[in-house]
């Protein structure tokens, strides 16, 4: 098979990339909806708002395009009626400018239309600004509606990409500099360190805010690609695999925060002298690193779609779990054993066992299945309270497409 040039992998990459694809979309999208505008509108010399519709409607997800379209159409219209009112009254003159633009901008958040509350505001003036104004309220209006038309109908036809995988990525990364400092604290146990460098290593793990918070946005758009996208099936599980997910490794990153303040605090007891005799920090260094295993194990599970590939990470995750709790029995022995020798830091002994058995309890695979099914039946409940036909429908659609399977099967 011929190698392929460098530049060709590259370009392929980058077209795979979220602003990559969503550049093309919109570029296309706003072409598309300016061809058809100056077909239906040739009088019209420059319909540039059907390509500026097109261009703020076709966003990164179908459930955001369908919103975004109607708040943007609904801003439109609601600036031209006020225009056309204003324009019935009186002309156009410094106080009736004013007045129209206030109360375009007060009219438009009473509607709610968000983002577009300016939008309301500029399609006002620019129909006031006219002398047809009743021609160029229409042309305005129609505008929209194409370019809002093309935008919905391009995302429909060509759906929107899933960014659950930059989302699982994500997340994996989160799992890996978690267990990344765990190994680094179990390196550490066994030797003497200064104060200054278990302060800096509590320092990064305060600095974990600042990631999840990244994470948690990822999480919100692949959350977001999933509504109402037709390639998706079973959207509403992936949604709460991921969430439930990300909110464990939140409260694990809490707890490796106050297992680092422990060690800084044991750091500065024992200065001159390693923080465990060695045989203790052995079995330290060794639930931390299973710790940390743990934890990645988790993050793969969550964010792998194969069954095959989940049931693996999932044997790996029970298989560190169990090791975990082995050695924390051991752990906890052997510094009972040790507690003459150290009466005055027993309590900072506990907190570093407390901490443990927490993140091993968060982690826990039964624990998470409960979540799991309690998160989607408070779901399921909530949704077919907002909108019980479409709860309905979507429970036919369900049953028709299991019965279809159920034939094709026999």
């Amino acid at each position: 098979m011929p190698e392929v040039p460098a530049p060709v992998v590259k370009l392929v990459r980058r077209t795979a990339e979220p602003v990559a694809a969503q550049t093309l979309r919109s570029t296309t999208a706003a072409v598309i909806s300016f061809v058809i505008a100056l077909l239906i509108l040739p009088q019209h010399p420059a319909p540039l708002t059907a390509p500026l519709t097109a261009l703020l409607v076709v966003q990164v997800t179908l459930y955001a395009t369908l919103t975004t379209g109607m708040r943007r159409v609904n801003a439109v219209i609601v600036g031209v009626l006020i225009a056309s009112a204003f324009s019935s009254l009186v002309g156009l003159t410094w106080w009736s400018l004013g007045l129209t633009i206030f109360t375009a901008l007060i009219v438009g958040r009473l509607v709610r239309v968000n983002e577009f509350v300016p939008e309301v505001a500029i399609s006002a003036m620019l129909v006031l600004g006219v002398s047809q104004v009743a021609s160029m309220a229409w042309n305005r209006v129609l505008e929209t509606l194409i370019g809002a038309g093309v935008g919905l109908l391009f995302n429909l036809f060509f759906a929107p990409p899933v960014w659950v995988q930059p989302a699982g990525a994500s997340i994996e990364g989160l799992a890996r500099d978690m267990g990344r400092m765990f190994r680094e604290m179990g390196e550490d146990v066994g030797s003497r360190i200064s104060v200054a460098h278990a302060a800096a290593r509590l320092h990064e793990a305060r600095r974990l805010d600042h990631d999840i918070a990244d994470v948690d946005a990822s999480l919100r758009q692949a959350e977001e690609s999933l509504r109402l996208n037709p390639r998706v099936r079973q959207g509403l599980l992936s949604r709460v695999v991921l969430r439930t997910g990300l909110d464990t490794l939140e409260i694990c990153a809490v707890v490796l925060r106050v297992v680092t303040r422990t060690m800084t605090d044991l750091s500065k007891a024992r200065t001159g002298e390693p923080l465990f005799p060695a045989e203790v920090a052995a079995e330290i260094k060794e639930l931390l690193g299973q710790l940390a295993d743990a934890i990645e194990s988790f993050a793969v599970l969550i964010t792998t779609p194969v069954a095959a590939s989940a049931e693996e990470a999932e044997a790996r995750l029970t298989e560190a779990l169990a090791d975990g709790h082995a050695t924390r029995d051991r752990v906890a022995h052997l510094l009972l054993q040790n507690v003459h020798k150290y009466p005055d830091q027993w309590q900072l002994h506990g907190a570093l066992l407390t901490e443990a058995e927490r993140i091993l309890d968060e982690l826990d695979v039964d624990k998470r299945t409960e979540r799991l099914t309690e998160e989607l039946t408070v779901r399921s409940v909530a949704l077919g309270e907002r909108h019980p036909q479409l709860a309905a429908l979507a429970r036919r659609l369900r049953g028709t497409t299991d019965a279809v399977r159920s034939r094709v099967e026999l």
